[in-house]
């Protein structure tokens, strides 16, 4: 597990989050969305997010949860899953509202995401903080972490997250890529009232709680090294691995023809990237009928890619969650960030009800994405997210 900086540990009286969670199975997106307003509605709503499944009509649940909510800022997207205090649920709608004055956000929107530009995202990040300072109360790395929801059918998450998260002064980012289930038709992320496409918003929380901002994944490199001599970054296309057809050589390192190449087998054997010392998850979607491979992630000419091997995905969760508990106590919330490939694998193996449980256990409230973002890397087959504990009075 790779984490940021945190506060420390809490050891003496504490104060918690004052917090609501709540979900909705109901399918009809007015009588979802009432549910949910009334586990969540509490006095002095600061904040609320939500993640809903793309089955609801979204004009009407986007209508219904504005009316609802009125001036409270939230923010939610469409999913590939939903993580909810009853477990790992599909077709269901989620969230978590914050009334604590120990935390306050700002969000900024970042529209007409196929035009992007450097430029905005660092402005982005800059307007974000100098909003703290205006109110005299500055944010640095040690008080505040900021978290992106973002179309996952845009492509643009590394340019973003490369744009906003360097300008951001060593304060954490993490997020996920909104979904549509398995379709792969079309995400929206809502904010100010409505639910919009070719978007990314960026939150940016300062918290007098303890923190830990997160990703890990269930797969460590193994020796099989290959260089990617070919590449569309912006298709996220690579033609060719060390001078051969990209699928035909992948599948050689995994000891497979291309023509037995699957969403099963891209699952079973990513591919990973090294920066920093830590590997990040370089997931495949699909190998084209020229034997070129669509990645989720852009990939340059260049890179060396090494295939991964899997390790439990429960045990390495219960790992993780080990962690974070030693570094700031039992958490309040931890809002989360899980691949929709992690979601498809928990479905393959039979054990969603499993890993559902121990995500409530750990009061953890999210969605399966389209991908995640952790600091300045989209990633792919990871979990990314910020756990929250008590303050230390």
């Amino acid at each position: 597990m790779q984490t940021s900086e945190t506060f420390p540990r809490p050891v003496a009286s504490t104060d918690t989050l004052k917090l609501r969670r709540g979900a909705s199975t109901k399918t009809d997106p007015r009588a979802a969305a009432l549910e949910l307003f009334q586990a969540l509605d509490q006095p002095g709503i600061r904040f609320a997010m939500f993640y809903c499944s793309s089955e609801y009509e979204l004009p009407i649940l986007g209508a219904e949860l504005r009316a609802l909510f009125g001036d409270t800022p939230i923010i939610g997207c469409t999913t590939a899953g939903e993580i909810t205090p009853l477990g790992y649920l599909n077709g269901a709608l989620t969230g978590v509202s914050i009334a604590s004055t120990d935390m306050e956000v700002v969000m900024r929107r970042i529209d007409r995401l196929h035009e992007f530009e450097f430029s905005v995202g660092d402005a982005v990040a800059h307007d974000l903080m100098a909003e703290f300072e205006k109110r005299g109360r500055p944010v640095n790395g040690s008080n505040a972490f900021a978290f992106m929801l973002i179309d996952g059918l845009a492509t643009k998450e590394e340019a973003v997250v490369s744009a906003v998260h360097p300008s951001l002064g060593g304060i954490q980012l993490f997020g996920g890529s909104a979904g549509d289930g398995t379709r792969f038709n079309a995400t929206h992320v809502f904010h100010d009232g409505e639910f919009r496409q070719d978007v990314a918003v960026v939150a940016l929380f300062r918290t007098a709680h303890p923190f830990v901002v997160f990703k890990t994944q269930h797969f460590v490199s193994s020796d099989e090294k290959m260089v990617v001599t070919e590449a569309d970054p912006g298709r996220r296309i690579v033609t060719e691995i060390n001078g051969e057809p990209a699928g035909r050589e992948y599948a050689r390192a995994v000891g497979l023809d291309v023509e037995e190449l699957s969403p099963l087998i891209f699952a079973t054997y990513p591919v990973v990237v090294t920066v920093g010392g830590q590997p990040y998850v370089r997931s495949i979607q699909k190998v084209n009928a020229d034997e070129s491979l669509t990645f989720f992630c852009a990939i340059d000419e260049g890179i060396v890619l090494t295939v991964a091997r899997g390790v439990d995905l429960v045990d390495n969760l219960q790992e993780t969650f080990a962690e974070l508990r030693n570094r700031i106590g039992e958490p309040e919330l931890i809002i989360g960030c899980d691949c929709i490939l992690r979601n498809l694998e928990l479905d393959q193996r039979g054990i969603k009800d499993q890993v559902g449980t121990i995500l409530a256990r750990n009061n953890v409230v999210g969605f399966a994405t389209y991908g995640e973002q952790f600091n300045s890397m989209h990633v792919n087959q990871t979990l990314t997210g910020v756990a929250i504990g008590s303050v230390v009075r």
